[in-house]
């Protein structure tokens, strides 16, 4: 059995492999997961200017939900202030998590709200 630390260090080394190659621009920008034990926070990203251009998180949105659940409008929140913000289109960040359970309702949320990845 690994340890925290560990497990949080080869987190980190999948997320920088993944960011070596996904990159947000103006026409596309990034839209970088982060999950907490209970927490999920997402954020659309140019990084190009430096700039977020739309943000969610389960803490703001204060739901009392199964973690899944909570997930699923973050992603349907950050999606509808995406599209406020005139962004159709990004790229997704996973941020180093497998692509499975909250991180995979929170990306169907935004896909089904109108973005495309």
């Amino acid at each position: 059995m690994g340890s925290r630390k560990f497990d949080t260090r080869k987190r980190w080394v999948r997320h920088r492999r993944v960011r070596k190659t996904v990159r947000g621009i103006a026409l596309r920008p990034r839209l970088a997961v982060f999950r907490s034990n209970n927490h999920i926070y997402a954020q659309v990203i140019d990084d190009d200017q430096g700039r977020t251009l739309a943000a969610a998180g389960s803490v703001e949105l204060k739901l009392s939900d199964a973690k899944t659940d909570v997930a699923k409008a973050v992603g349907a929140a950050v999606a509808k202030k995406a599209l406020a913000a005139g962004v159709t289109k990004v790229v997704f960040d996973r941020g180093g998590y497998k692509y499975h359970g909250r991180v995979k309702a929170l990306a169907d949320a935004a896909r089904s709200e109108g973005l495309s990845f």
